[in-house]
Protein backbone atom coordinates (compact mmCIF):
# COMPACT_ATOMS: atom_id res chain seq x y z
CA UNK A 1 0.00 0.00 0.00
CA UNK A 2 1.12 3.62 -0.09
CA UNK A 3 3.74 4.79 2.39
CA UNK A 4 4.87 8.03 3.66
CA UNK A 5 4.72 10.98 1.21
CA UNK A 6 2.59 8.97 -1.53
CA UNK A 7 -1.07 9.18 -2.85
CA UNK A 8 -3.26 6.01 -2.52
CA UNK A 9 -5.51 5.72 -6.14
CA UNK A 10 -8.16 8.07 -6.29
CA UNK A 11 -11.40 7.66 -7.77
CA UNK A 12 -13.68 10.17 -8.66
CA UNK A 13 -14.84 12.27 -5.94
CA UNK A 14 -12.82 9.71 -3.21
CA UNK A 15 -11.00 11.50 -1.05
CA UNK A 16 -6.80 10.95 -1.28
CA UNK A 17 -4.97 11.38 1.89
CA UNK A 18 -1.38 13.29 1.08
CA UNK A 19 0.97 12.83 4.15
CA UNK A 20 3.82 15.65 4.52
CA UNK A 21 4.39 19.33 2.98
CA UNK A 22 3.23 22.56 4.32
CA UNK A 23 -0.75 23.31 4.28
CA UNK A 24 -0.31 27.15 3.93
CA UNK A 25 0.39 27.15 0.47
CA UNK A 26 -1.65 27.32 -2.85
CA UNK A 27 -0.17 24.83 -4.50
CA UNK A 28 0.16 22.37 -1.55
CA UNK A 29 -2.14 19.17 -0.66
CA UNK A 30 -3.79 18.84 2.24
CA UNK A 31 -5.14 15.57 3.43
CA UNK A 32 -8.76 14.88 1.80
CA UNK A 33 -8.26 16.70 -1.40
CA UNK A 34 -10.56 14.90 -4.17
CA UNK A 35 -9.15 13.39 -7.30
CA UNK A 36 -11.26 16.40 -9.07
CA UNK A 37 -9.29 18.92 -7.07
CA UNK A 38 -6.05 17.04 -7.52
CA UNK A 39 -7.14 17.06 -11.35
CA UNK A 40 -7.98 21.34 -11.19
CA UNK A 41 -4.62 22.30 -9.49
CA UNK A 42 -2.77 19.88 -12.54
CA UNK A 43 -4.60 21.54 -14.81
CA UNK A 44 -3.59 24.52 -12.86
CA UNK A 45 0.47 23.95 -13.41
CA UNK A 46 -0.12 22.78 -16.48
CA UNK A 47 -1.63 25.96 -17.65
CA UNK A 48 1.35 27.82 -15.45
CA UNK A 49 4.07 25.63 -17.57
CA UNK A 50 2.68 26.81 -20.61
CA UNK A 51 2.68 30.55 -19.89
CA UNK A 52 6.37 30.45 -18.66
CA UNK A 53 7.30 28.56 -22.00
CA UNK A 54 5.78 31.40 -23.92
CA UNK A 55 7.42 34.08 -21.83
CA UNK A 56 10.83 31.61 -22.13
CA UNK A 57 10.63 31.96 -25.82
CA UNK A 58 9.93 35.50 -25.63
CA UNK A 59 12.53 36.44 -23.79
CA UNK A 60 15.15 34.08 -25.92
CA UNK A 61 13.66 36.30 -28.39
CA UNK A 62 14.21 39.50 -26.94
CA UNK A 63 17.75 38.43 -25.94
CA UNK A 64 19.19 37.40 -29.59
CA UNK A 65 17.79 41.04 -30.79
CA UNK A 66 19.75 42.40 -27.78
CA UNK A 67 22.78 40.60 -28.55
CA UNK A 68 22.71 42.12 -32.56
CA UNK A 69 21.98 45.49 -31.25
CA UNK A 70 24.89 45.16 -29.16
CA UNK A 71 27.09 43.68 -31.82
CA UNK A 72 25.92 46.64 -34.08
CA UNK A 73 27.12 49.22 -31.44
CA UNK A 74 30.46 47.62 -30.91
CA UNK A 75 30.88 47.61 -34.56
CA UNK A 76 30.15 51.32 -34.79
CA UNK A 77 32.32 51.99 -31.88
CA UNK A 78 34.88 50.20 -33.62
CA UNK A 79 34.38 52.19 -37.03
CA UNK A 80 34.31 55.29 -35.06
CA UNK A 81 37.45 54.76 -33.28
CA UNK A 82 39.62 54.13 -36.14
CA UNK A 83 38.43 57.44 -37.82
CA UNK A 84 38.84 59.19 -34.76
CA UNK A 85 42.61 58.08 -34.69
CA UNK A 86 42.90 58.27 -38.38
CA UNK A 87 41.74 62.31 -37.75
CA UNK A 88 43.93 62.23 -35.05
CA UNK A 89 46.90 61.05 -36.80
CA UNK A 90 46.75 63.38 -39.57
CA UNK A 91 46.47 66.30 -37.47
CA UNK A 92 49.85 65.19 -36.03
CA UNK A 93 51.52 65.11 -39.12
CA UNK A 94 50.41 68.34 -40.56
CA UNK A 95 51.53 69.98 -37.40
CA UNK A 96 54.76 68.01 -37.44
CA UNK A 97 54.39 66.43 -33.94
Amino acid sequence: GPGPGRLPAAVGGEEVAVEGGPPDHSYSLSSGTTSEELLRKLNEQRDIIALLEVKMKEMKGSIRRLRLAEAQLREEIREKDRLLHAASAGTRKRHGL
